[in-house]
């Protein structure tokens, strides 16, 4: 960690770090992060912060757990926001750790908002995205000159009251990158194929990614309501669909796959 400090910023007394910890394996870890892990406090963190990563914390560090899972009682992002503005008005490094990135489906820029508005200096560290490390990792490329230009990150768990128009961004064409959707995939499957895909595009599900708990099930978009009925699928997971899912099955007897061994 003292050569590490050379090439990170030190973290104040009454500052919170927005810290995305990336998809699971210790070793996606940045070294802003792994810094932060080794100075903070007090250390709010998500229910996809593993233990693995919080082994990293400095002995004495308090760990608050502010996790969100579906259909589950959660903590409220209002009383997460404001603890955080608590935590950093009593003086202490505030690590605010999320899995993947804080800023791509983390409520990371609500989180800003609040303490911006609160006058609490923060920064924020990017995390490697879970959703392209889960297909990164299998080898699926989210961009290919021959297939696609573009790929659609999209939230099956949309705010309440809001509504995603699943049949245009089926209309282009373009491979759809699914975070939170498991729980509602009969709905994003029929708004889908209304849209124009076909019932055997391909898919790749990755069920958490680089972890020692990481199971890959290759299916058909039409089958997916099907299987997440009988439990294989399952969140927390993401869920490519289009011609890039079928990268894998193309290159997997010589892809080394060491995310979920060096979990282990």
């Amino acid at each position: 960690m003292a050569r590490l400090s050379r090439v990170t910023p030190s973290f104040a007394p009454g500052t919170v770090w927005l810290v995305g910890a990336g998809p699971g394996d210790p070793g996606l870890l940045t070294i802003h992060a792994l810094n932060a892990l080794a100075t903070a406090d007090v250390i709010v963190y998500d229910a996809l912060v593993g233990p693995d990563i919080l082994s990293f914390a400095r002995e004495g560090a308090v760990l608050e757990f502010a996790g969100k899972r579906g259909g589950r009682p959660s903590a409220v992002q209002r009383e997460i926001c404001e603890r955080l503005i608590q935590l950093a008005r009593e003086g202490h490094r505030v690590l605010r750790l999320k899995g993947g990135d804080p800023f791509i489906f983390g409520r990371g820029g609500e989180e800003a908002l609040a303490l911006a508005e609160a006058g609490v200096s923060f920064r924020i560290v990017p995390g490697v995205s879970s959703g392209l490390a889960s297909l990164a990792m299998h080898g699926v490329p989210a961009t290919f000159r021959k297939s696609n230009h573009a790929v659609i990150l999209a939230t099956g768990h949309p705010a309440p009251g809001e509504k995603i128009d699943w049949t245009s961004l089926a209309r282009t064409g373009v491979p759809i990158v699914l975070y939170m959707a498991v729980s509602s995939i009969s709905l994003i499957v029929s708004a889908l194929m209304e849209g124009g895909l076909a019932g055997d595009t391909p898919t790749l599900t990755v069920h958490e990614a680089t972890t020692s708990r990481e199971s890959v099930v290759e299916a058909t978009l039409e089958s997916l309501p099907g299987l997440a009925e009988k439990g294989m699928i399952r969140s927390p997971a993401i869920i490519v669909i289009g011609a890039i899912a079928t990268f894998r099955s193309a290159i997997v007897n010589h892809l080394l796959e060491f995310g979920s061994e060096a979990a282990q």
